[in-house]
């Protein structure tokens, strides 16, 4: 096994690039898009597409980031839905504003640490009705569009709605992801009859249709959040979700809402890079880049042994503080502006040996106690970064009767553990992966981005702005370059770094600089595991335009007009 992984490595380094560029990097697989009017970059065409004629026809980014977000719950179920969760960025030129949506949900009122104790379980199960937590994503498109939007919710969600009803084809990521999920979900109720054509989930290029989706958005558009969060279906999945053994009640969903808050930032190099507070994990990027800040990584060279090392140093540093503290923090003080200090960074930084990978890394000893990603950009100025999820891709596989999505799991990620920060309690958000993430320049809007994949994010967040800040690159060719991915058992749930964790390398490294790494003592591992999703909107101030980027790992793209 060893000798097959040395061979794969070996051979990646001398087959890097899937064609030779012209204009910038080698490892880039197309050119920027640029646009004077208005920018949507998706993981889907269909939904970027959706979200600029949102733009064409009068809507804002708000707008379109809202029906970008509803189609891709309808064309990539595999990432995110109704079902789930939300979090958004959004930057409003008028007031030079940043705003942040938290638009996660809580827990159900009905379920105790106890039911869980007593009936020995160990840590809450990835599936089934028990990690089902409050779907926080349709309020989360009220709250937006409430406080921004321009034109009718019913003319936002028309477009998915008419999808839904005709048919779409199936792209070819989201077919084999779907493959994926029904392994697990097949047997439960109304899978097959959601999300099956004959006797499989679709092929790609199949013509997917789903009417009881269209059927609940219908409701949606007409009768507001209120159509979703009481009457006929907050009934359908509330019993559903306890007829299956669950706690989730019509009083949950009845009494959740979404808050405003204001995102945090530290400053990279004469950059401000903006993330949300607990409880999600975006501040672990910031306290990433704060470490890092001190070092000259640009001479290092970006895919050098150096450079990665110091990265997956400060990343172990960051992760075992999001072990121990980030959690909701309407149920705990978290000491947020301490972690994303300067000073802190300085304590932590002296941690880091320049030639031998840690093994062991603590939390700091403080006082105070799949995934979709889109972004939009309008005429106005306006910009979104917006990221939506179900977790493990497509949620827990609870699908209420005839209402044509899943119910996300987020509540697989509380501990059970009385003594951690993130422990199970009623009416409580759980530790979140999904972070939207926005660059500000001297008080201006810059980079409105995001990275989607779990763990991954935070490490992305951070690699895409050292790769703009201090190589240089452009904004498709930061999210071309290969990843780095550092895993380890450093969970919200509890859990040490066992032996220094296990580092990934995406295919393009020289393998000159991985023995290197192996040397300073890092576990390299052959893995073709999620390296994240990446969309972003850049805005240039001196030509008046939009320059947009999108995932070359997945199946979307950036539009313009």
């Amino acid at each position: 096994m060893k000798k097959l992984f040395f061979a794969l490595i070996i051979f990646s380094s001398f087959n890097l690039y899937s064609q030779d560029r012209i204009t910038g990097e080698m490892f880039s697989t197309r050119s920027e898009v640029i646009s004077q009017n208005g920018m949507v970059a998706t993981s889907h065409p269909l939904a970027s597409q959706i979200g600029v004629d949102i733009l064409q026809n009068g809507g804002n980014a708000i707008d379109a980031a809202i029906a970008a977000n509803a189609a891709l719950g309808l064309m990539e179920p595999t990432g995110n839905g109704i079902g789930g969760d939300l979090f958004a960025i959004v930057w409003i030129e008028k007031e030079k504003k940043l705003y942040g949506l938290n638009a996660s949900g809580r827990s159900p009122e009905d379920l105790t640490i106890e039911y869980f104790k007593e009936n020995n379980f160990k840590s809450i199960p990835a599936y089934g009705p028990l990690p089902v937590s409050v779907p926080g994503c349709v309020d989360g498109w009220f709250e937006l569009h409430n406080k921004f939007g321009k034109i009718a919710m019913t003319d936002i969600l028309s477009p998915t709605i008419k999808y839904a009803e005709d048919g779409f084809p199936v792209s070819e990521l989201v077919s084999y992801y779907m493959k994926l999920a029904s392994n697990n979900f097949q047997e439960y109720p109304n899978f097959k009859e959601t999300y099956y054509l004959n006797d499989s989930t679709p092929k790609k290029g199949q013509i997917f249709k789903n009417p009881d989706l269209a059927n609940t958005l219908r409701v949606i558009a007409k009768n507001g959040k209120k159509g979703f969060y009481e009457g006929e279906i907050a009934n359908t999945i509330a019993n559903f979700i306890q007829d299956q053994g669950g706690f989730l009640s019509y009083d949950d969903l009845k009494n959740h809402k979404s808050e405003w808050i204001d995102p945090v930032s530290t400053n990279y190099r004469g950059y401000d890079i903006w993330e949300l507070p607990p409880n999600g994990q975006g501040i672990a990027a910031l306290q990433i880049l704060n470490i890092l800040e001190a070092y000259d990584i640009r001479s290092m060279g970006f895919g050098s042994a150096d450079y990665i090392h110091h990265f997956v140093e400060a990343k172990k540093i960051a992760f075992a503080d999001r072990a121990k503290y980030y959690a909701d923090m309407e149920f705990n003080k978290v000491p947020v502006k301490y972690l994303i200090s300067k000073e802190y960074a300085d304590i932590r930084r002296k941690e880091i040996s320049p030639d031998k990978a840690s093994k062991r890394v603590l939390p700091g000893n403080l006082e105070n106690g799949d995934t979709i990603y889109l972004t939009t950009a309008d005429s106005e100025g306006n910009m979104v970064s917006l990221i939506q999820s179900n977790y493990r891709g497509m949620g827990s596989g609870m699908v209420p009767t005839g209402l044509g999505f899943m119910l996300q799991d987020r509540g697989e990620l509380f501990s059970l553990d009385q003594n951690h920060f993130n422990v199970y309690a009623p009416k409580k958000r759980p530790f979140h992966t999904i972070i939207p993430a926005f660059i500000t320049k001297d008080g201006n809007p810059f980079i409105s981005f995001g990275l989607m994949g779990g763990a991954m994010q935070p490490q992305g967040h951070a690699q895409i702005v050292i790769n703009i800040v201090d190589f240089d690159m452009n904004l498709q060719e930061a999210g071309d370059a290969p990843r780095i991915r550092h895993q380890s058992d450093q969970q919200p749930t509890g859990g040490d770094m066992i032996n220094g964790g296990e580092l990934a390398l995406e295919t393009g490294f020289d393998y000159k600089q991985v023995r290197e790494l192996m040397k300073k003592g890092h576990k390299i591992i052959y893995d073709l595991g999620s390296f994240g999703g990446y969309q972003a909107i850049m805005i240039d101030y001196i030509n008046k335009v939009y320059y947009g980027a999108s995932e070359s790992r997945k199946d979307g793209n950036a539009i313009g007009y």
